[in-house]
């Protein structure tokens, strides 16, 4: 496999895990945990019980990480602990859906956003969306070095910003807080289910923390700075997203939250008057490209990956000479993202498809279990609390699929018809691996 250069360092992956995480739902949506769980505090509990599990996933990431330092993250994990199949299925639903779902999702926030300075048309909204996903694509096409700085950039510019929001709402706040804000802080009202449903929700907002393990092979030193990036990354959002709703709830009735999918917004707007709403949109923007940016960047290093393990196009594993990026991998995730903003399709593609990515971590948690037995076992990193976290987090991961299958029996059976659709479509592709691929595979 030819060498990508090693250019991310600790900042970098650090800024990739919480640019990646922290999009753009924590501005605009924190309503639906609010109705689930319509107290204050269990408001709080959820955002830290979501942030304490995604650090639970982080952990046996970061162990996993340590054991196969390799391009490809995940899929390498699970080819490696199980079977190649799994590997694969993983970068099926991650091409055709899950991840090029989220990055049409995520460009078209973008591009509404955008639409707050300048009317745009549905169509239009398409075109912008397609524009973010094609320029942000280009930079990473020209160095993953010139990625990870715009990365690094983009993260600390929404932090200060996040960090400016919360500073603003506790310092003027208190003269505007509604009387009917503080109100309703006992746990006595909503039932388990409904806290069960609420850090589900949240757990959404969490989404992507594992993305940094796929570029492990342009890591200096991956053995050692993907754990740390992980948990230093996790234990940042969640900090970030306790103090905002903290923030939100200082100031606005639970009810406004309830109803609001601006809530940032409205809160701002309270303590500043109806011209913070405009500042709100920039940095959900901002928000919305840093993580655009860093999922842009991820993906194709699985592609990449699985080209080198013959089990995808050749044509996907190839360096640009110059630039050194798996270059054909990221114009054709550009391509397929473009497609389905174009078409509108992604919606459906990754609500159905979403909840599948669940059944891969509880897979990489029981993992730990099968590795931890090998007398030759011997991770630079040891994930803290084993064995009963990576149990809580299996348990955890089997409940949000179980909840989905529930809640849309029909979405979940086309999301799994889809991903079972990988299976044939993998032994076609392993038939085809030629004797010195094959060897590649079990290296």
């Amino acid at each position: 496999m030819p060498d990508l250069l090693r250019s991310i360092k600790l900042p970098h992956a650090t800024a990739m895990v919480v640019g990646i995480i922290v999009g753009a739902s924590i501005f605009t949506q924190p309503s639906e945990i609010t109705r689930l769980v319509p107290t204050g505090l269990g408001v709080v509990l959820v955002w830290l019980a979501a942030g304490a599990l995604t650090l639970c996933g982080a952990l046996v990431c970061a162990e996993l990480a340590s054991v196969f330092p390799h391009t490809g993250g995940v899929y390498v994990f699970l080819k490696e602990i199980f079977s190649p199949i799994l590997g694969f299925l993983w970068g099926w639903a991650m091409f055709w859906s899950v991840h090029s779902g989220i990055l049409a999702a995520i460009a078209v926030v973008l591009a509404r956003y955008v639409g707050q300075f300048v009317q745009l048309s549905e169509t239009a909204v398409r075109v912008v969306a397609i524009v973010a996903i094609l320029l942000l694509s280009a930079i990473n096409f020209v160095g993953v070095k010139l990625g990870s700085a715009v990365q690094l950039a983009l993260t600390v510019a929404k932090l200060a910003a996040i960090a400016l929001i919360v500073v603003l709402l506790f310092w003027f706040g208190g003269n505007i807080r509604s009387s009917s804000a503080g109100q309703a802080l006992s746990l006595s009202g909503p039932d388990l289910r409904s806290y069960g449903l609420a850090i589900a929700a949240g757990l959404f907002a969490f989404g992507g923390w594992h993305m940094v393990t796929y570029s492990a092979g342009e890591t200096n030193n991956p053995e050692r700075t993907i754990p740390r990036a992980l948990m230093l990354g996790t234990l940042i959002v969640t900090a970030c997203y306790v103090l905002l709703n903290a923030g939100y709830l200082y100031v606005l009735p639970l009810s406004e939250i309830a109803n609001s999918n601006r809530v940032a917004a409205e809160a701002m707007g309270r303590v500043l008057g109806p011209g913070a709403g405009g500042a709100i949109a920039v940095l959900v923007v901002f928000s919305a490209l840093g993580a655009l940016n860093g999922i842009i960047l991820a993906g194709p290093r699985v592609y990449y990956a699985m080209a080198h393990d013959g089990l995808t196009f050749r044509w996907m594993g190839r360096i640009h000479p110059r630039f050194q990026t798996p270059h054909l991998a990221l114009v054709a995730q550009a391509l397929w993202s473009s497609m389905l903003v174009a078409t509108n399709s992604y919606r459906r593609l990754f609500n159905r498809v979403v909840y599948t990515e669940w059944l891969f971590f509880a897979l990489l948690a029981a993992g730990l279990f099968i590795l931890r037995r090998r007398p030759d076992y011997k991770p630079a990193f040891l994930a803290w609390g084993y064995p009963v976290l990576p149990i809580i987090f299996i348990l955890a991961s089997a409940g949000i699929v179980l909840s989905q299958c529930v809640a849309n029996p029909r979405d979940t059976a086309l999301g799994l018809g889809l991903l079972l659709l990988g299976v044939p479509v993998y032994f076609v592709w392993s038939r085809r691996l030629t004797g010195e691929a094959r060897a590649n595979a079990h290296h």
